[in-house]
């Protein structure tokens, strides 16, 4: 618990945080005003006119929708948290004193993950709040009422939170793998936002290719897209039920976890 204590300390006093914050903000403002958009088009009776499935077409599955708005960018802003604490630590030269003063390099990883985790819970709460607060206000007005009573909108909740909290030790695994700041920041970065793009592209592509709509499922494989999966309700014919993309994202988290404590522990560090 010390180690845990010692790195949100780190995160606490410096600005970084507050960036990502601040970003994270912004984006579920710009995310939610656009979901209100398409759920007010999709519940009005104009689904086909936004390429909506009859299964969305619900107000549960709007809500589910509207509760979880931000998670693609926030989920980007803390897997970016999870690789600035351990690339700090090479940036500012601080990984020898670390490991000197913590010689058991798997427990330094261990409450990494252990603190990224957390970090992620804080985030995840917050935009949750703020999307409980704008969207049960919304539905209301709107005439759905809230549908918090409903299980599609508790488990897009609690699936959003795990999303969170798998994309920060995501992130300390890519910066177990990349020590270069800068290096790890952009790569990941553009992996997240035009990666998730060129997968849509591909898969697409190759679903002409073969003359088969069902290869589109197989975009859950990447981990952006199956974070979007698991929260989402009411999927179509060509996307694959929600538990599929929990168990790819949990599989991804278990892989960099264990990466990242290998990668560690046999590195040289001075």
């Amino acid at each position: 618990m010390n180690l845990v204590r010692s790195e949100l300390l780190k995160i606490r006093t410096t600005s970084t945080w507050w960036w990502l914050a601040i970003g994270a903000f912004l984006s579920l403002a710009l995310a939610f005003a656009f979901n209100a958009w398409y759920a007010s088009t999709v519940l009005g009776g104009d689904a086909e006119t936004v390429g909506a499935s009859p299964e969305q077409a619900t107000a549960a599955a709007q809500a589910a929708n509207l509760y979880t708005s931000g998670q693609f960018l926030g989920l980007m802003f803390v897997m970016l948290i999870g690789i600035l604490m351990v690339t700090n630590e090479f940036f500012h030269q601080t990984a020898t004193t670390t490991f000197l003063a913590t010689p058991r390099r798997t427990s330094v990883i261990v409450g990494k993950l252990v603190a990224a985790s957390l970090l992620g819970f804080a985030f995840w709460l917050v935009t949750t709040l703020i999307d409980l607060a704008a969207g049960a206000v919304f539905l209301s007005l709107d005439g759905h009422g809230t549908q918090l009573g409903e299980w599609a909108v508790h488990r897009a909740l609690l699936f959003n939170l795990l999303a969170y909290a798998i994309w920060t030790v995501l992130g300390v695994g890519i910066g177990t793998l990349i020590t270069n700041q800068l290096g790890a920041v952009i790569t990941a970065a553009v992996l997240y936002l035009v990666g998730t793009q060129v997968v849509g592209l591909l898969f697409l592509l190759l679903s002409n290719v073969l003359d088969s709509q069902a290869v589109l499922k197989w975009q859950v494989i990447w981990p952006a897209v199956a974070s979007q999966v698991m929260i989402s309700e009411g999927q179509s014919e060509f996307v694959p039920a929600w538990w599929v993309g929990a168990l790819v994202l949990v599989g991804y988290a278990l892989v960099s976890g264990v990466a990242g404590i290998l990668i560690t522990r046999r590195r040289d560090i001075s």
